[in-house]
């Protein structure tokens, strides 16, 4: 006989392709195992929630998505040995931790990612919440499913921070921020005195900027078609902007650069301007790929180009961070005054989730944060 016991819960379920948020009574189990239950104080929104919604990644529904969540650590699991109920915590992915990518440091490359983040269930294939009629309701969305007031991680993807941050605002480290400045740092490890290229300058982009001034870039150029995001990217400590709808962007950043960039990175996902990136490289330069469109997108390049430049192309998930140890790092650099993620930041109150998924679509706002528990 079940023992299970259940706390309720409010959480936006997304119950059709392309349907708005909609806010439900429903209830989630107690933590089992090396689990977490986290009190969700506020949630970032990614791009990748938008289209896990609108089913470009085919996760199953009705789901709760949310995958960029910060809150109080409420209950753990009797397995669960380094996290405490009151911690301050921000959830990340999920990765096994025991694959040839996770025991050598690269977990963003976990050969279950996949089922671990976007399978709409935990690993054995059971799911945690229940709507109000008693029906599975599909979650552990990137080991989480943030988009509700309380959420089950695994002790893994927990990240304790220190209490003095201002914990509604750092739920986006878990994954955009992280993903913008951990491919900075970590994958293309970008070097001071080198140029550098955000090509979009999103939310994800414009982390990128800060984390290449952090690391000594002395030529920081930011394209867009977006004035007042150039703008914020100047403020943020690009060096150079250039609106790729007034001018061409390749041509313009071999005039910066003389000749062109170090390192470059395409986060828009638009195959035209991955084209520009790697055109826009210097001899032996690296452009890291970021962008995520639909499933099954092509992009061409110039194999020659590539070939006699010596350039690379490199595909980058979640920063290629090891979060435990990464996510505090941003934390201290903010801290600092070094990393003022803050100003791509907008809170939305839980009731208006869906009008900070139409912000973020129509580029209002770059970095939308949904206050749950606040």
């Amino acid at each position: 006989m079940s023992t299970t016991e259940f706390r309720d819960i409010r959480a936006a379920v997304t119950r059709e392709k392309g349907a708005p948020f909609k806010l439900e009574s429903a209830r989630i189990r107690t933590p089992k195992n090396d689990e977490v239950l986290v009190k969700i104080v506020a949630t970032g929104m990614c791009h990748t929630d938008m289209i896990v919604r609108d089913q470009y990644y085919p996760v199953p529904l009705p789901a709760v998505l949310g995958h960029e969540g910060a809150g109080i650590v409420e209950a753990v699991g009797p397995q669960v040995k380094d996290i405490a109920v009151g911690d301050h915590v921000v959830l990340t992915y999920g990765y096994c931790s025991h694959c040839d990518p996770c025991v050598t440091g690269h977990a963003a490359y976990c050969d279950e990612f996949y089922p671990r983040n976007f399978s709409g269930a935990d690993n054995d294939g059971e799911t945690a919440i229940q709507d109000a009629d008693g029906k599975p309701l599909h979650d552990h969305f990137f080991a989480q499913s943030s988009f509700a007031t309380y959420a089950l991680s695994l002790e893994s993807n927990t990240v304790k921070v220190p209490q003095e941050a201002e914990l509604e605002l750092l739920g986006p480290l878990g994954c955009g921020i992280q993903t913008g400045a951990g491919a900075v740092i970590n994958s293309l490890k970008v070097t001071p005195g080198s140029s550098f290229v955000s090509l979009g300058a999103g939310a994800v982009g414009l982390s990128a900027v800060l984390a290449a001034k952090v690391a000594g870039a002395t030529t920081i150029i930011a394209t867009d078609v977006v004035p007042s995001r150039l703008e914020l990217a100047k403020e943020l400590g690009a060096t150079h902007v250039i609106n790729s709808k007034e001018e061409d962007a390749v041509e313009r950043i071999r005039e910066i650069t003389g000749g062109g960039a170090n390192f470059a990175l395409e986060s828009t996902g638009i195959p035209a301007v991955l084209r520009q990136g790697i055109d826009a490289l210097s001899a032996l330069g690296t452009i890291g790929v970021v962008g995520a469109p639909a499933l099954g997108v092509e992009a061409k390049f110039d194999v020659n180009d590539v070939l006699l430049g010596g350039k690379s192309i490199r595909g980058i998930v979640e920063g290629d961070s090891t979060p435990k140890i990464f996510i505090p790092q941003l934390v201290d650099l903010y801290l600092q005054g070094r990393f003022a993620f803050d100003k791509l930041v907008k809170f939305y109150d839980f009731e208006d989730i869906n009008q900070a998924a139409e912000d973020s679509e129509k580029g209002i706002t770059l970095k939308p944060v949904v206050r749950i528990n606040g």
